[in-house]
């Protein structure tokens, strides 16, 4: 038979993953045999080039990690959680994004990736029914979920990633966001011992005389940057008679620590996770473009006001 969608994958997915299945690809065969997925329709591939299988059972993953029905404790890895196995002993006849719908922390994300990129765009998605969705509003709504998920995947790396190589890439982003004249050369590392609370400087002019100095913590989700770290970073900054400062952390910031700029003099951006991973996106740090479609409308400059004959 053909592929089945994403979300009929959804039950024996987590099935698997409940029997000690620690990847998706370790559950493929099952999918194959569940599905009577024929060898030949398994190495079917997406436009890409990707594996059309694997890519949706990795869908029917996301989605059910976004419900809290999977964790994972490192990337590429996954278990079943307790509300997982809560779901299963119901024995559901299937698992839809309807059924995910019970649970706040899909309905979060959900919400979170209807966001649209760029300063002057919508803060949501056009909420139109399913069944009256334009073919604009329906690839709107997917770029959002795309994009949310890419978000998640590369605040997963940027967890794992070597404290130095994450101090390199806040440099490169800023870099790129056109910080010393987009020019790589005007910016630096600190030493990673004795740096006094500056992990990075970024030189606005060839003098060096307007500098952005930089603090980056790569803390986990749940380990917020708490006021005291910003008063330190505020200090270091008072050091080198500083007045500009970007602190970037791949958690979030305490309210505290929010607060406490408002007693400041200095200019000092906070960034967090979520925000560091869009500008990545944004910016092109670590990510790339895959698909091969672009939608094309018609030029009315082109044609101006002559009639078409």
């Amino acid at each position: 038979m053909a592929i089945p969608d994403y979300q009929t994958m959804m039950l024996p997915l987590l099935r698997e993953f409940a029997a000690g299945k620690a990847r998706v690809v370790e559950c493929l065969p099952a999918l194959q045999r569940e599905f009577l997925i024929t060898d030949a329709e398994a190495e079917e591939l997406l436009p890409n080039g990707g594996p059309l299988l694997l890519n949706r059972a990795n869908w029917a993953r996301t989605y059910l990690g976004k419900a809290g029905l999977l964790a994972s404790p490192k990337r590429g890895f996954h278990e079943i959680t307790e509300l997982g196995r809560k779901v299963l002993a119901s024995n559901p006849d299937e698992i839809s994004n309807k059924t995910l719908e019970q649970f706040p922390a899909f309905i979060e994300w959900k919400s979170g990736s209807r966001k649209q990129e760029g300063d002057d765009a919508p803060s949501t998605a056009p909420t139109v029914p399913a069944a009256d969705k334009t073919p604009e509003d329906t690839i709107e709504v997917a770029f959002g979920v795309l994009t949310a998920a890419l978000r998640d995947e590369l605040l997963a790396l940027l967890y794992e990633m070597n404290p130095i190589r994450f101090e390199r890439l806040i440099l490169d982003l800023l870099t790129a966001m056109g910080y010393g004249k987009g020019d790589l050369s005007n910016s630096h590392m600190t030493k990673a011992s004795g740096d006094g609370g500056i992990d990075g400087i970024i030189y606005e002019d060839a003098l060096g005389l307007d500098a952005v100095y930089i603090q980056a913590k790569r803390y986990g989700a749940d380990n917020k940057v708490s006021r005291p770290a910003i008063q330190q970073f505020v200090g270091s900054l008072n050091g080198e008679g500083a007045t500009k400062g970007v602190f970037v952390t791949t958690s979030d910031f305490s309210a505290e620590a929010k607060g406490f700029l408002n007693k400041v003099q200095h200019r000092i951006v906070l960034i967090n996770g979520q925000e560091l991973a869009r500008l990545m996106i944004r910016y092109d740090i670590g990510v790339r473009g895959r698909m091969r479609y672009v939608l094309k409308t018609v030029d009315e400059d082109y044609f101006g006001n002559t009639a078409l004959v």
